[in-house]
């Protein structure tokens, strides 16, 4: 599991575990926010929060489930918890229902948190959310992870390609 801010490196990271071999289950936020924008929709963080962190429980859930009925380790780019930590992080409560998926549907106990990381933070259709709110965001997912009892590995600021090994080694020596 990737977690952290938007514009930390975190989508950086998985495609390049997927490019050199390794399964990867991508964000949901910014493929939901492209298609409802598509489609004239409202499950936008900007326009109904509460409805995008359930079109993103509802990916979060059947990638889990596939990667359940899969073989192998899958790398997460954010996971049911981090639904949790944006609800939190929007001043929202988070329904019964997301607290049971999180702590129902369990990824391996080590989660890799991309801190801020203002010389690659970068805003655009998609991404909305100023430095200020990217930072929050980390804080929030730095305090809700740990509640879900998960263990926090904190990413380097270096190039994909050292994350990359970085990740892989932490992962060897957990084994």
């Amino acid at each position: 599991m990737i977690t952290g801010g938007p514009g930390a490196g975190k989508t950086s990271l998985i495609e390049a575990l997927a490019g050199s071999g390794h399964a990867v289950w991508p964000e949901a936020g910014r493929a939901i926010i492209r298609d409802q924008q598509a489609i004239g929709g409202r499950g936008l963080p900007w326009v109904d929060p509460v409805l995008f962190a359930e079109l993103m429980l509802s990916s979060d859930l059947r990638g889990h489930a596939e990667a359940r009925a899969g073989q192998g380790n899958v790398f997460f780019d954010r996971g049911v918890p981090d639904i949790a930590g944006y609800l939190t992080l929007c001043g929202l409560p988070i329904p019964d229902h997301v607290e049971r998926a999180a702590q129902q549907q369990r990824y391996r106990r080590t989660v890799f948190i991309a801190p801020p990381w203002r010389d690659i933070f970068t805003q655009d259709a998609e991404r909305k959310q100023d430095f200020a709110e990217a930072q929050r965001t980390y804080a929030a997912m730095a305090a809700t992870y740990p509640r879900y009892g998960y263990a926090l590995v904190e990413l380097p600021r270096v190039s994909v390609t050292e994350r990359v090994s970085f990740v892989l080694d932490r992962l060897l020596a957990a084994d």
